[in-house]
């Protein structure tokens, strides 16, 4: 028993390698054969490519799960609001429009609502 998991752990491990080279070698291949000559950089070597990629989890993917929009998540908050009262509904919604501003609402702000950036 032990020794099929050790097997997997080393196939899983074997594929994982092949697939970050095997997208490096994409990325390479996509930037050497596209933004040379649109952009007029220099082309990149497989460690660039493999940074890149790297760089572009980093920035677009973060390393954390997706515990914001899993369905755990929705399912705790949506009985954390069917707990509420009214009252701390719309307490709980007033928290966060100061929080975040009116960003998130679907209406404009009216003009006495407007930040005034003027004032120090």
């Amino acid at each position: 028993m032990k020794k099929l998991w050790i097997k997997k752990g080393i196939m899983i491990l074997i594929f994982g390698i092949a697939a970050i080279f095997i997208f490096g070698l994409l990325v390479m291949y996509l930037w050497n054969a596209i933004l040379p000559a649109v952009l007029g950089v220099k082309a990149i070597t497989l460690i660039q490519a493999l940074g890149i990629l790297l760089l572009s989890k980093i920035l677009f993917g973060g390393f954390g799960g997706r515990w914001r929009g899993s369905p755990a998540w929705k399912q705790k908050m949506k009985q954390r609001w069917d707990k509420m009262t009214p009252e701390e509904r719309e307490k709980f919604k007033a928290e966060w429009k100061n929080k975040c501003g009116n960003r998130w609402s679907a209406a404009p702000l009216s003009a006495e609502n407007q930040p005034d950036i003027n004032a120090g």
